[in-house]
């Protein structure tokens, strides 16, 4: 199977799976390449209202593809950062669920997502040492933002890989879970985002993401957008809210059933 990224959008939620098995799921230059037009496509797709990132079978992402960087062409360096920074501004909820190895641009990746799930097992690693690689400022700081700099540092000076349990104490991931459950949790788990106001969720992620400027442009989208209205109306009839920004009622969520497979491209 070629490397590639897949994807397949059902129930509100888009999924985008890493898939290069030889390589255990390692980012080819045209992987990255491919993953910002990727992104601008489901953003614009009405019916995605949160993303689910992860690796074919039983890795998440082993980091780049090591040969590509003696490839002519463009720094697949730069090819990853500008991925993972399409990541990072994807405008709705992104959830990076973990199985086996997340390392190097796999960390990147996860990393940029907004919540991490990953399986009891899971080894994550940021390892540019082990190449003499200098580490995008832009990803050293996302990192030291999400784990504290005692851990980036730990992380990115010894390249030493840790595992799930360690992750969930420095606050790399969010959920630890056994294979088992892992799948059912991210399932339900996305149900609850789809369900939610998505305007909420888009001024919140500008919020936390440290972007500000926009308070004036988010207060009148709450009074004109009638997500407030509807969710308060929704909480005195005890009955699920029908949210509808930013694209009008035909967007409007109901109850969903359990995130299955959908249609499924690859890029």
């Amino acid at each position: 199977m070629q490397p590639q990224l897949q994807q397949s959008v059902s129930e509100g939620v888009a999924t985008v799976v890493i898939s290069n098995p030889a390589k255990r799921n390692a980012m080819t230059s045209a992987m990255w390449g491919a993953l910002p037009p990727l992104l601008d496509g489901l953003a614009a797709d009405p019916r995605v209202r949160a993303l689910v990132l992860t690796g074919a079978g039983d890795t998440f992402c082993a980091g780049a593809d090591i040969s590509s960087l003696r490839e002519p062409g463009e720094d697949p360096r730069a090819l990853a950062v500008r991925a993972e920074e399409a990541l990072a501004a994807f405008p709705r909820p992104t959830l990076a669920v973990v199985r086996g190895h997340c390392v190097g641009g796999g960390s990147q990746l996860a990393a940029a997502c907004d919540l991490r799930f990953a399986r009891q097992g899971a080894l994550f690693g940021v390892t540019p040492a082990k190449l003499g690689i200098v580490y995008p400022a832009s990803s050293t700081r996302r990192l030291a933002s999400l784990v504290g700099p005692a851990t980036a540092k730990y992380l990115l000076f010894s390249g030493e890989l840790i595992d799930s349990e360690r992750a969930l104490r420095t606050g790399l991931v969010d959920e630890v879970l056994p294979e088992g459950e892992l799948g059912m949790r991210v399932a339900e788990f996305t149900r609850v985002l789809v369900s939610r106001s998505q305007l909420t969720q888009a001024a919140a992620k500008e919020f936390t993401d440290g972007r500000e400027g926009r308070e004036r442009y988010w207060a009148e989208q709450e009074r004109a957008g009638g997500d407030t209205a509807e969710g308060i109306a929704a909480f005195l009839e005890r009955r699920p809210p029908r949210f509808t920004w930013p694209v009008g009622p035909s967007a409007a969520v109901s109850p969903v059933s359990p995130v299955s497979p959908g249609e499924t491209r690859s890029t």
